[in-house]
């Protein structure tokens, strides 16, 4: 290491753009939320419509927009810049992205060339405590860039519409319709969908100031310089507990560079430390994870966020006509970042529920509601969560968390890759976690159990057996099918999210 403070890697543009998510950070934490009023309701009648649905947010809205258009719904798309991927690949595993084949929204040919890079094996590991290695897991780098302007191109060619540079308003609920209001135009759609991520002014009016009850601090780059790219980390740490949290690393060849994060779990207390405060350690501790001088890097690009979590997940609106996806939802785990993965993984399902609720015309509040259900293995994940993390005040014995991490993911991996593949792609299944929690050494729990209270627990436990039924209900609901679909439309809509609530919400969904 030199004199120079690791801070001073990052040039002025990227050191300002920091500061400002941190004083977004700042105000999540130390300040009430402000409760925006976007939406309101109306009881007059509209006529004439413009299309069917208006999706507010095109990053990720665009996937499900395709695939709506393709379905023969009039779409229209809302951003509030121009729709255009990031230069960091997105990582998700290759069975994943069959869905963009099964829907029609890529050929085999554009799917290769959306992957930019593949690579095998990963890695997990834990400071002083097990290692294991595994392939096809999160080993894939989708290149943003190409593959949302094939979108982008496929939507458009469709008749489908884009508004760029266009700013999300309001929007009034009528009984037979919703008015948005955006930038300059007025457009009357039979359904809105919200997928401005977590800031959405929907979600922040519908969570009523609401803070969240945990968040993921993030920081990294993408640099050139390393002795060696061929293989990632799913999840490493190589430092007991520092600054009242926990470090674990990620890294993964990309296509200019290696990537490398940093990132914990924590509650938004107000003493909790600054981003800038996070990027200067992850700068400290990178030459350590990686072996390599700062000196030796060339930086492509810094990436930094926070990514909030809330126990009352996945949300569901109070007003008709407006469902929230993505982000905005807060479907994702809450061990996970979101974004891309968890829209890939619910697109399929979204897509047909979608179609299925303008079909037969269930777009109130309960039925809409049941694209978003409760899904127990999510809600499973909150104590995971909560044993990752260490409060402000607590003592905590410095490697507890090491230690427990490193038991689990060694049972898991005696248990085999129908064990541990999905646990690491963040899809929990009752047979799996109940195997493991069976071999899991006592020892190493029960230090935890003061540190995560006893509602927590009580609350867990609701969910694990949640877990249990659903994975016994899913198949119970299957043989009803051939009857089901005989039903009329309302009913089947009804009886085919409640399988998808089953499917989905004991992890039946891993491919």
């Amino acid at each position: 290491m030199t004199s120079t403070k690791p801070i001073d890697f990052l040039d002025h543009d990227t050191l300002q753009r920091l500061r400002k998510a941190d004083q977004l950070y700042t105000a999540l934490r130390c300040q009430p939320i402000s409760v925006p009023c976007v939406v309101q309701n109306s009881s007059e009648s509209l006529s004439n419509l413009d299309c069917d649905i208006v999706i507010s947010g095109g990053t990720l809205g665009i996937l499900l927009a395709s695939a709506l258009q393709y379905q023969g719904w009039r779409t229209v798309i809302i951003e509030r810049g121009i729709l255009r991927g990031r230069e960091q690949e997105w990582n998700i595993s290759r069975q994943e992205l069959s869905v963009f084949l099964e829907l029609n929204l890529l050929t085999e040919a554009e799917l290769n060339q959306a992957i930019a890079t593949e690579y095998n094996p990963a890695r997990v590991s834990f400071f002083q405590g097990y290692e294991l290695w595994v392939k096809d897991v999160l080993n894939i780098g989708v290149d943003p860039v190409f593959l949302l302007d094939t979108l982008k191109h496929k939507f458009l060619e469709q008749g489908g519409i884009l508004l760029e540079q266009t700013s999300f308003n309001s929007a009034i609920v009528h009984p037979d319709g919703i008015v948005v209001k955006a930038g300059n135009h007025t457009l009357k759609t039979r359904l809105l969908i919200d997928g401005m991520g977590h800031f959405s002014p929907i979600a922040k009016q519908a969570r009523k100031g609401q803070k969240p009850e945990g968040i993921c601090l993030v920081v990294g780059s993408c640099a050139q310089g390393y002795d060696k790219n061929e293989t990632g980390d799913l999840i490493a740490s190589i430092t007991p507990i520092l600054n009242q949290c926990q470090y674990f690393w990620e890294a993964f060849p990309a296509r200019d560079g290696r990537t490398t994060y940093l990132f914990t779990y924590l509650d938004p207390h107000p003493d909790r430390f600054s981003l800038e405060f996070f990027m200067a350690e992850y700068l400290k501790w990178l030459p350590d994870y990686q072996n390599v001088e700062l000196e030796r890097l060339k930086f492509e690009r810094f990436l930094f966020g926070f990514f909030p979590s809330y126990r009352q997940s996945p949300l569901k609106t109070p007003w008709s006509r407006i469902l929230a996806v993505g982000d905005s939802s807060g479907s994702q785990s809450p061990v996970s970042f979101g974004g891309f993965g968890a829209m890939v993984r619910h697109l399929k399902r979204l897509t047909l529920g979608i179609s299925e609720a303008l079909k037969a015309d269930v777009l109130d509040s309960q039925g809409l509601s049941l694209l978003q259900p409760y899904q127990p293995n999510i809600s499973v994940n909150w104590l995971f969560q909560k044993t990752m993390s260490v409060e402000v005040n607590q003592k905590a014995d410095p490697n507890q968390i090491n230690r427990l991490m490193s038991g689990v993911f060694q049972v898991m991996d005696q248990l085999g890759d129908e064990v541990l593949k999905p646990f690491l792609q963040d899809v929990i299944q009752f047979p799996a976690l109940a195997k493991s929690l069976i071999l899991v050494n006592p020892k190493l729990v029960l230090p935890l159990l003061p540190q995560v209270g006893v509602y927590p627990l009580l609350d867990w436990s609701f969910h694990y057996l949640n877990l249990a039924l659903y994975t016994g209900l899913f198949p119970l609901g299957k043989l009803a099918e051939p009857l089901a679909e005989k039903f009329p439309p309302v009913p089947q809509y009804y009886y085919h999210r409640w399988l998808d609530a089953w499917k989905y919400g004991s992890g039946k969904d891993y491919k």
